[in-house]
């Protein structure tokens, strides 16, 4: 985000694991390097861990409730192209410059230095408030057995609980990850094989229910375009994360390999089991089914489903994984929320200690002021759980759409400097919708941010839904303007663009030890299916 002069060098890759540790000085701030340590096959199950999340198996609920299931299907899918649109574009940037900062430093760095230092705030905050959604979705699901338990008790215990995972080496991070996030996977699989038996007959009233419940009331589309439009802020929540895996770059081993292939596979899987999860729900839940958006708590469409196949345990029995989920989900903002604000210190737009690293090389003091910042669940006990979390919902999805939009914008400056400076015969991984991808991809979030808040209009206004709606953009564009008035920055031209600093490259790639094993079949077939 910074002016990069020539005088800077590439960033080394950090030694690998158990070397190089103890040359870190807790001192030395500038100098400390984060470890890459992350393996590919980790990377890829993060990336559909920070898609799959309680916005998929809790937010649908609502968006059900709110959209009818036509609407939940066309916004999740019409999500999921923008977020495809958005991963090509990034993957081809942190392909060629795997930074921590990823798209934030991008944006900086390829546009003006005003937006990269708006972007990394915002997005910073976006992380700590998904924390915090994420933790009072426990909460939520914790209705499902018993109302006596104090939330907020939940809530602290595992919010420490995720706490304590980011202070261990990036590698143990990535483990845990991996574990959760498989589990996630296998769910879904599951609960599409359940729901299919429940609509064909294998339900508690053993009757086939077929597209009944997309023509019951005023479904497929319920609240008119009001109701299509809300939905949209609840798919961005649930398809948000996906980016965050750029962020995990600069802990990552071979990222200009690694990055590639991520970008490649792991999304169509995701959109994969979005799509036909979503068409389950529609399919098996009316859009009226008791609880599904409340202000006191709220039931996932996949306890109920799992509940109409006929077993209370199963309905027990998910609801427990959804609640891994929200776990999963959690410490994956907290990951990428702490990456944010290391790079915020390390370029000198925070304090600079938050920069510092403990001897496993994590930013500990960053992880333990952003977890501060998510305290905000213990609010939950006054207003309601399920209200609480429907409104940090909806400035998590905002932020999401800026971010995207951000994202695209970004790329289309970035592809033009390679190619003004003729460099494109460099770039490992190529984005082949530019430009009309990413020129679509930031119209139509520009153009949702804008109309998605239609419900908080009509039939009346509704000051505190406005305000979840729509105060990301003041907060945004005020941070451009503060910071661009004050450095004077301005957009960065074609010619000057920084496109050497931090850029991979081959000797860094001799340096990362490849297993020649990962090459037969065999593992191409594990990394396919896990």
């Amino acid at each position: 985000m910074k002016d990069y002069d020539s005088e800077k060098q590439p960033v080394e890759a950090a030694p690998g694991p158990g070397t190089g540790a103890e040359t870190i000085h807790d001192g030395d701030v500038q100098n400390e390097r984060l470890a890459r340590q992350l393996t590919s096959r980790q990377v890829q199950m993060i990336a559909i861990g920070g898609t799959i999340g309680t916005g998929l198996y809790l937010g649908t609920g609502k968006a059900l409730a709110t959209g009818g299931p036509a609407s939940m299907l066309l916004a999740y899918s019409i999500c999921g192209a923008i977020v495809f649109i958005t991963m090509l574009s990034l993957g081809e940037m942190v392909a060629f410059m795997p930074v921590t900062g990823s798209f934030c430093t991008f944006a900086g760095r390829f546009v003006d230095d005003a937006l990269g230092f708006a972007l990394t705030w915002n997005y910073w905050l976006n992380d700590t408030v998904s924390v915090a959604s994420d933790v009072i979705a426990l909460q939520v699901l914790l209705e499902f057995w018993t109302d006596n338990f104090p939330g907020w008790a939940i809530s602290l215990i595992f919010l420490l609980v995720v706490v304590g995972f980011n202070l261990f080496p990036v590698r143990i991070y990535g483990e845990i990850e991996y574990g959760l996030c498989l589990l996630k996977v296998v769910t879904i699989v599951v609960f599409i094989i359940v729901g299919i038996a429940v609509n064909c007959g294998g339900n508690t009233s053993h009757s086939y229910i077929g597209t009944k419940y997309f023509y019951t009331g005023d479904a497929p589309f319920v609240g008119g375009i009001g109701g299509f439009a809300s939905v949209f802020v609840t798919a961005s929540f649930a398809y948000g994360g996906t980016e965050n895996v750029a962020i995990t770059a600069g802990e990552t081993k071979n990222p200009s390999r690694t990055y590639p292939r991520v970008i490649r596979n792991v999304f169509w899987r995701i959109l994969l089991f979005y799509v036909l999860s979503i068409l389950m729900i529609g399919l098996n839940v009316p859009y009226n089914y008791p609880g599904l958006s409340a202000e006191t708590a709220t039931t996932s469409p996949f306890t109920i489903v799992f509940t109409e196949a006929g077993s209370a345990v199963a309905g027990s029995f998910i609801n427990a994984v959804i609640m891994t989920s929200a776990i999963s989900a959690a410490n994956h903002a907290l990951f990428a929320g702490s990456r944010l604000l290391y790079t915020l210190a390390k370029d000198g737009y925070a304090p600079r200690p938050l920069a510092r690293l403990n001897r496993f090389q994590t930013p500990w003091i960053a992880v333990l002021v952003t977890s501060l910042f998510s305290v905000i669940c213990f609010g939950a006990s006054y207003i309601g759980a399920g209200q609480l979390w429907t409104w940090l919902q909806n400035l998590v999805g905002v932020s999401n759409q800026i971010s995207w939009a951000c994202i695209c914008f970004t790329s289309l400056r970035f592809r033009k400097a390679i190619r003004r400076q003729g460099l494109e015969h460099l770039l490992p991984f190529k984005n082949w919708t530019y430009p009309v991808g990413p020129a679509l991809a930031v119209f139509l979030n520009i153009f949702l941010v804008l109309i998605q808040g239609w419900s908080c209009f009509s039939p009346s206004f509704n000051a505190v839904d406005f305000v979840s709606y729509y105060i990301e953009i003041p907060l945004m564009l005020s941070m451009f303007l503060i910071w661009k008035l004050w450095k004077r920055s301005r957009l960065v031209s074609l010619d000057e663009m920084d496109l050497a600093t931090d850029r991979y490259t081959e000797e860094e790639e001799q340096v990362v030890e490849e297993e020649k094993s990962k090459l037969d079949f065999l593992y191409r077939a594990r990394s396919w299916l896990l």
